[in-house]
């Protein structure tokens, strides 16, 4: 599915219908042990609580949910998808998380008040971006120049991808970003060799 894919929108239509219906939030992009793994990272590295934090392709808005009731009180999801943005207001007002900003954004054309995140976390929207037919390298440059002007310098970048491997991923952010750390995930083991499924990697801005 690319973004640009109106299947994309009415996947989300299914789920906000479901939550609507039995108050289940829908799938999790990565499952439960991705979001633990992005929310260890910054406490382990004491990432200040109010610092302001940039979900990108916020979906359900789950890992909002997780990093506020981790206490960071300075949260924002943004996604194309209108239909995203409604479930993740449905999940935001049963969770009680008034706090949360959610807005409807194209994160390859960010309204100018998209700026200033002292942190951006992406688990898989670089993926669908880059599976986009339409053009997909230049996307994914546009990605990353979004990307340079909504986190702050010094600012951190936390990648989850099940499409690129650490080397691709670091060949695409070199502009104005240098690797911190790569965070471990899981192997799996296929005809005798071991691989990582998922790369989640740590970037901070030049």
């Amino acid at each position: 599915l690319s973004p640009s894919d109106p299947s994309w929108d009415a996947a989300y239509e299914r789920e906000l219908q479901t939550f609507q219906d039995i108050g289940d939030a829908g799938e999790i992009w990565f499952g439960e042990e991705s979001m633990a793994r992005i929310i260890r990272w910054l406490e382990k590295h004491e990432v200040p609580l109010d610092s302001s934090v940039l979900d990108i392709g916020t979906g359900n808005g789950v890992l909002l949910i997780e990093l506020a009731k981790s206490g960071y009180m300075n949260l924002t999801g943004i996604d194309y998808s209108p239909s995203a943005i409604q479930l993740s207001e449905k999940v935001r007002e049963k969770e009680g998380m008034a706090n949360i900003k959610l807005k409807v954004e194209d994160f390859l054309a960010p309204s100018a008040e998209l700026s200033g995140f002292d942190i951006c976390i992406d688990k898989g929207t670089f993926d669908a971006v880059s599976l986009n037919p339409d053009n997909a390298a230049g996307k994914r440059q546009q990605y990353v120049r979004s990307l340079g002007r909504v986190l702050n310098p010094e600012g951190f970048f936390l990648i989850t991808s099940c499409n690129w491997t650490k080397e691709e991923l670091l060949n695409e952010f070199r502009e104005g970003f240098e690797i911190l750390e790569e965070l471990p995930t899981p192997k799996f083991c296929f005809g005798g060799r071991t691989g990582n499924s998922v790369t989640a990697l740590v970037f901070q801005r030049k």
